[in-house]
């Protein structure tokens, strides 16, 4: 049994810091640190507040509440996330933003090199936000293990470009190339420096390796969702999805996630467009950014309905029929894994990062494939039989992606890094 105890350095909270909790769990957590929590400090102060006075930024500030593990081994730098919130805001372009997050990675990262210690076992940390732990941990011999959360900088950067060239009409890609250049190489710092390099799916394994890190060091954990709380958010919706299979009508399509070309969105119009009203589509994430004249033109196929609150997912998951996430580039995209939970059939591309299953729990379609996403389409519509037994299947392969078995399956790749030789 692994006996490494883990530092874990996360700026943000995603997945509801599944991380920490998950090793602290199994007793393999030494301390976490991050940038803003609001178990910590003053901001303890935001759970005492009606919820009527939670708007915006305060409650999205109230959902980094970091549980299950001790205030003892929680370490904060409010003021840097402050500051990269203030300098998000105050962005005026695409390049001030990534700059926004190029400084923050870097600074949170150096923040926390400079207050690990002296004793030091083991590291956790996600990509372009750990360099100088890292390279703290090569230099005292120490474990140091790195999450690639999304397909390198480098890959997902080209697949952008190529996309923006194919279809002007969604704007002109920002002028970001230096910033992620430097993205680019301080990821390919990361791989060299990490002894263990986690990620979410095949394709982002697949996209470290082309782009230059050691293959021997790559571990592929898929991702979880708390099953058992969508499935009691979707019961009605369950239920309607029940009654619809055995009726005549358009299929109803979701689609969640930023409205844009890395996403495949223009796929998603083309396809639409192709079936003619013979399928309801509904898209729900930002339009920032998007040109008037593209969103227009998707408002006459789609119903656009912008960025929803989280919770209020439960009903839109609850009206489809099937989901659809036809992405260029993504690292394991968590729609995809509640879609699955809700019981739909998920249209996704390889380039998802999904752990759904070609021909069971959906289907697997080649990116920039229009066609081949309305002919998908087309056949769950036509079959409303099959459609009931892929989203049968669609619940019963979530069960295997709880946040429990994700839990397990971390565990189960730290415990190789026992084999594996410290970076040096």
């Amino acid at each position: 049994m692994l006996q490494s105890r883990f530092m874990v350095a996360q700026l943000g909270a995603r997945m509801h810091y599944a991380v920490p909790r998950i090793l602290h769990r199994a007793g393999m957590l030494s301390g976490f640190f991050t940038d803003i929590c609001a178990s910590e400090g003053l901001l303890r102060l935001l759970n005492l507040l009606p919820k009527r006075l939670l708007r915006g930024s305060l409650e999205r500030l109230l959902d980094r509440r970091l549980t299950g593990v001790p205030d003892a081994l929680v370490h904060t730098f409010p003021l840097l996330g402050l500051e990269y919130k203030r300098r998000l805001r105050a962005a005026r372009s695409a390049e001030e933003a990534v700059l926004a997050h190029f400084w923050a990675s870097c600074a949170f990262s150096e923040r926390v090199a400079r207050n690990l210690g002296n004793s030091l076992d083991a590291a956790y940390i996600f990509n372009s936000a750990g360099l100088e732990i890292l390279e703290c941990c090569r230099a005292r011999g120490a474990l140091g293990c790195l999450e690639q959360c999304s397909s390198p900088r480098a890959k997902e950067m080209r697949l952008v470009r190529e996309e923006s060239a194919r279809f002007p009409e969604w704007g002109p890609l920002a002028d970001t190339g230096h910033v992620n250049a430097a993205y680019g190489a301080r990821e390919k710092r990361e791989w060299a420096a990490a002894s263990l390099i986690i990620c979410p799916s095949e394709f982002v394994r697949s996209g470290l390796v082309e782009e230059g890190a050691d293959p021997a060091k790559i571990r592929v954990v898929p991702y979880g969702v708390d099953v058992e709380a969508r499935s009691q958010e979707s019961e009605v919706g369950n239920q309607n999805l029940g009654r619809r299979t055995a009726e005549v009508q358009p299929l109803r399509v979701l689609v969640a996630g930023k409205v844009c070309l890395q996403k495949g969105s223009h796929y998603v119009l083309q396809a639409a467009e192709f079936l003619q009203g013979r399928a309801q589509f509904r898209m729900v994430g930002s339009l920032a950014g998007l040109p008037q004249s593209v969103s227009d033109k998707l408002r006459r196929q789609i119903e656009l309905l912008g960025p929803v609150p989280r919770p209020a997912m439960a009903a839109h998951y609850g009206w489809a029929d099937a989901f659809l996430l036809p992405s260029l580039c993504e690292g394991s995209a968590t729609v995809t894994y509640e879609a699955l939970a809700y019981g739909l059939p998920v249209i996704c591309t390889p380039n998802t990062g999904s752990v759904v299953r070609d021909g069971i729990e959906g289907f697997v379609v080649p990116i920039r494939d229009p066609n081949a996403i309305a002919g998908r389409i087309e056949e769950l519509a036509a079959n409303p039989e099959r459609r009931t037994r892929m989203g049968q299947d669609a619940r019963l392969r979530a069960r295997d992606f709880t946040l429990e078995a994700y839990g397990q399956r971390l565990l189960a790749a730290l415990n190789t890094s026992s084999d594996l030789q410290i970076a040096g």
